[in-house]
């Protein structure tokens, strides 16, 4: 009976999370398998399941606008994750200082994150429109000759993109590297301190290296986050001017719902997948060693 209760006990919490474990494996990986799949048919509207090998990977890579979308691919995560990390470390070096009011310092720093992409997306859209934010704003008050026309400027346009998901994530990485800052021992930057180094060369040369597995989990956040861009470059741009600021995320939309190509659409998204998880493997992998 004892035995029975005990094999009762240990199965109750597994039979809790069952469920969990159920519905993400049908939706998540049962998906992720389902689009593979796809990626190798020559499903148009509907799915169709005749094998055709790996002609829309292929074709995918025969596709100049695809081309053109990793490439901004790479503008916009090498700079975006650069300019998230840099101006989120300075902004969690300034509140580790014990600053008045620090609370309310995170809390303005961190808002940002708290609001979607559609919103962040209109608001930078409206304040960069030419004829309704900023310049407008600078000409009204009589700089006649000031423009700031990036949004509709092809060459610029991606720039935009840039600065409307650095203001909105940088908060989050803020918080990251500032919980990082609290745990480094306090002793070790006492004894710099007591040996004549100063506080830049403390944090250069102490502080900043300890930090270094806040810096990878938090390049893996921010990678994620780029490459599944899609909202914020919906709401500004539309992936315009022409095609100048389109995304992998936009190109597989497109040509899955708009084209109406959804095998070729399937492709981009395992592509997509596939750089994902370049990077998340290693963590993960790196994770699983550290903890055993």
């Amino acid at each position: 009976m004892k035995s029975k209760l005990k094999l009762l006990e240990n199965s109750i919490p597994k039979l809790i999370v069952a469920p969990t474990f159920l519905i993400m494996i049908i939706f998540i990986y049962g998906f992720i398998a389902w689009n593979f799949i796809l990626s190798l048919t020559n499903s148009k509207l509907l799915p169709v399941y005749t094998f055709a090998g790996l002609k829309q990977y292929y074709a995918l890579f025969d596709n100049m606008k695809w081309w053109l979308a990793m490439e901004n691919l790479l503008i916009f995560s090498s700079l975006f994750i650069g300019f998230c990390l840099i101006i989120g470390l300075l902004l969690a070096i300034f509140i580790d200082q014990k600053i008045r009011f620090e609370g309310i310092f995170r809390t303005i720093y961190l808002y940002p994150m708290a609001l979607s992409f559609i919103a962040t997306g209109t608001v930078w859209q409206w304040m960069l429109n030419p004829g309704l934010g900023l310049e407008k704003f600078v000409i009204d008050l009589g700089f006649t000759d000031f423009t700031f026309d990036w949004i509709v400027n092809s060459e610029m346009a991606i720039y935009t993109i840039i600065l409307a998901a650095v203001w909105q994530s940088t908060g989050f990485i803020m918080v990251l590297l500032l919980a990082g800052l609290r745990g480094i021992n306090s002793e070790v930057i006492n004894a710099a301190k007591i040996d004549g180094a100063s506080l830049p060369l403390i944090y250069w040369k102490i502080i900043i290296p300890q930090l270094g597995p806040v810096f990878f989990s938090s390049i893996i956040i921010l990678l994620h986050i780029a490459i599944k861009t899609f909202d914020l470059v919906v709401v500004m741009t539309k992936s315009g001017p022409g095609f100048s600021t389109v995304l992998p995320s936009i190109f597989m939309y497109d040509y899955s719902f708009a084209r109406n190509k959804l095998a070729f659409g399937a492709s981009s998204a395992m592509i997509m997948l596939f750089f994902v998880m370049i990077f998340v493997v290693p963590y993960l992998y790196r994770e699983l060693r550290r903890r055993s």
